[in-house]
């Protein structure tokens, strides 16, 4: 039986979590990160899709997407095709590098939406790579360095997360 459909539409809040197959590690250095950011840096503007939080970790990536004229698969499909086959060239593997299709969890109020900002950027915290604020306001593999004006992504949406906690960026 053929896959249903993913619902979207221009408007649509998704969080996003792409897992490693086996849950194996898809980021083996900086490099492997920047790669993605990069790649998520171009893709968004590209698609019209808002980014509102990320988090790359060794096994798995958090996206809270806002879906524009072009759908998240579209994005999804190119992101991590593209990641998965340049992780492959690099380290001479074959094969799957993600674990079944990306999970995409509809989100349709602004309370699981503040979470989600929350929720995501922290997840280096929850899983011990980061101890102290300082040390999350300097990760540059989440969504908090930029919300604190650490590292400048112009593809990110800020404004918009920043209407809910604070007027401006905190350096």
């Amino acid at each position: 039986m053929p896959r249903q459909p993913r619902i979207d539409f221009p408007g649509l809040l998704h969080h996003v979590i792409a897992r490693g197959i086996e849950r194996r590690a898809i980021f083996r250095d900086r490099l492997d990160y920047q790669d993605f950011v990069d790649r998520l840096g171009h893709l968004i503007p590209e698609t019209g899709i808002i980014c509102y939080a990320w988090a790359l970790m060794r096994n798995h990536v958090h996206l809270l997407l806002q879906t524009g004229l072009t759908p998240v698969s579209t994005l999804m499909h190119r992101l991590l095709t593209g990641y998965a086959t340049r992780f492959n060239l690099r380290y001479e593997r074959a094969g799957h590098l993600f674990q079944n299709r990306y999970k995409d969890i509809l989100c349709e109020e602004d309370s699981y939406f503040l979470e989600l900002v929350r929720y995501i950027p922290l997840n280096p915290v929850r899983k011990g790579l980061i101890r102290t604020p300082e040390e999350l306001a300097s990760y540059p593999w989440t969504s908090y360095s930029a919300v604190m004006g650490r590292t400048d992504y112009p593809w990110q949406a800020i404004g918009p997360v920043l209407v809910h906690f604070g007027s401006d960026l905190k350096t």
